[in-house]
């Protein structure tokens, strides 16, 4: 079913709010007219009835055998004159001298509201009757002697509802138009007001919006901190209460009562955006983005997104393989002043033979890997990364074997240098990382790169831990890693991204304590028509 529009949702309120408020008013109203007429028509039956009591001819006639010949007439006249529905004139034995039905004349009357009447009371009641309700004043006949002769009713009809309703039929619709206009008119004015308000949509189009924003902020790997111009917090997310080390529900807080030094609050009073600045909020080095927020003009508020600065250069340096090219150079460097050092050593024992031997030695197989990397790898990064492992190997007690037969003269389509840094780079290190932890004397990783007309393949195999069933099926998963250290847990994730890019497959065979081979493949024709 669909939704109703705020529009039509607030007319339909102001409309039964305004009908409501008519029924109840007009039955407030009534009954008020209702007691007003009630009132005014038991004073003017009992002035009627006195009347018709001081009335010689009655005083005289009522106690006469069948003067009701003579009352009848008068008593007709003044009920036609003061339009009264009934006058009755009784004796004291209840017999009727006067009645608007002539064939009621000389009976007795039964009413069980007419006894107080004949002990000199003088009063009126409500009754209910054929014809309707009726308002009704007895009076007590006296005669010259201030005795008590007979009794006078005078009658009044209630008008009906209907009737009441009749008389003010005029108003009530003047009243009813003048009031459904001013409500559809004020309701339609509210609801472009509030349309307005709220950019055009509607409310369940808001509460998915703030649905989805929530989310989306509680999603987001960096922090995010929003103020209103009050400084109170209006956004803090899960990333934001991890870093600053806050717990709980803080929205509605002031920023400064949650954290000090946030910096924050200053945007709202300079109206100007902070981008990439290093800051310190507590005892954390963060890099912070800090921007106003306007609408219309108007600064309403103000929004922080940061990162942790430590976290940010590990990612840059894994993503860029600046990372990689440092610990090359440090393991380089580390290697050479070995060989220094064995050099200087055999010539201070007078073993200048062997020194020179050696010097020949590291010389021809440096020698032969760089004509190798400069022959079959034509790209200088991938080239010197290479290189760069070679020497890590070393270090590390690992036979690190390019194999001969490799060749890289292109790169995949969608790819490039970068690309193959971070992707040979990050499975190099793996197959180091799964040789350091096992207890294998002789541990290795071989490398072969092929590159033919229809495609290029990549093996990287090592002997080292090897990985369980568990460990394959999350291998890609962002910020999953199963070494210790300060690993962020990216490294096959980007490998993973890289191959999605390029249309490229990977095949593991790895098993518990028996080592690892990976084959990624790249055909030549793959994602070039996407």
């Amino acid at each position: 079913m669909k939704k109703l529009s705020i529009r039509w949702k607030i007319l339909m309120l102001c409309m039964i709010i305004v009908l409501v408020s008519i029924a109840v008013g007009s039955t407030i109203v009534i009954s008020h007219v209702i007691q007003l007429k009630e009132q005014s028509l038991s004073e003017r039956s009992l002035l009627i009835a006195r009347t018709v009591a001081q009335i010689p001819e009655v005083k005289n006639h009522v106690q006469r055998k069948e003067g009701w010949s003579t009352i009848q007439p008068i008593v007709e006249n003044i009920r036609t004159i003061y339009h009264a529905n009934y006058i009755v004139v009784m004796n004291m034995e209840r017999v009727r001298y006067a009645h608007p039905s002539y064939d009621k004349l000389g009976t007795l009357s039964y009413g069980e509201d007419e006894i107080e009447a004949f002990t000199e009371h003088t009063y009126t009641s409500k009754a209910k009757g054929d014809l309707g309700v009726s308002v009704r004043a007895f009076t007590p006949i006296m005669n010259e002697n201030h005795q008590q002769v007979g009794v006078v009713v005078v009658g009044h009809l209630l008008p009906s509802m209907k009737e009441i309703l009749k008389d003010f039929q005029r108003e009530i619709v003047w009243t009813l138009m003048i009031t459904i206009s001013c409500g559809v008119i004020g309701s339609l004015l509210l609801a472009n007001h509030l349309k307005k308000e709220m950019f055009q949509l509607e409310p369940h189009e808001l509460a998915r919006l703030l649905v989805e924003r929530t989310a989306t902020f509680h999603a987001m790997y960096e922090g995010v901190i929003a103020i209103d111009k009050k400084e109170r917090i209006t956004i803090f997310n899960e990333r934001a209460k991890q870093m600053m080390g806050v717990s709980g529900d803080v929205i509605g807080m002031y920023i400064r009562d949650v954290i000090a030094d946030t910096r924050l609050p200053e945007v709202l009073y300079t109206k100007k955006a902070v981008y990439q600045q290093e800051i310190i909020v507590g005892n954390q080095l963060i890099v912070s983005n800090r921007i106003p927020i306007e609408v219309n003009g108007e600064i309403v508020g103000a929004v922080a997104i940061f990162q942790d600065r430590t976290e940010v250069a590990k990612m840059a340096e894994e993503l860029t393989g600046v990372r990689a090219f440092i610990d090359a150079l440090r393991v380089q460097n580390h290697e050479y002043m070995n060989k220094l050092h064995t050099i200087a050593g055999l010539i201070q024992l007078g073993k200048t033979s062997e020194a020179l031997a050696y010097v020949f030695e590291e010389k021809e197989e440096q020698e032969a890997l760089m004509h190798f990397l400069r022959t079959r790898i034509r790209d200088e990064s991938v080239a010197g990364l290479l290189l760069s492992k070679v020497s890590r190997a070393k270090e590390m007690g690992i036979s690190f074997t390019i194999d001969r037969s490799s060749m890289l003269f292109s790169f995949p389509p969608r790819l490039d240098r970068h690309d193959f840094v971070v992707l040979l780079g990050n499975l190099i290190e793996n197959a180091f990382d799964a040789c350091l932890v096992t207890e294998r004397e002789e541990r290795f990783v071989e490398l072969w790169i092929g590159e033919q007309e229809d495609g290029w393949m990549i093996v990287v195999e090592d002997n080292g831990i090897g990985m369980r069933e568990e460990e394959k099926k999350h291998l890609f998963d962002y910020g999953y890693t199963t070494k210790d250290g300060n690993h962020q847990g990216i490294g096959m994730h980007l490998i993973y991204n890289i191959l999605k890019k390029s249309d490229g497959e990977i095949h593991i065979e790895s098993g518990w304590q028996m080592g690892t081979t990976i084959t990624i493949v790249f055909s030549q024709n793959k994602g070039e028509d996407k």
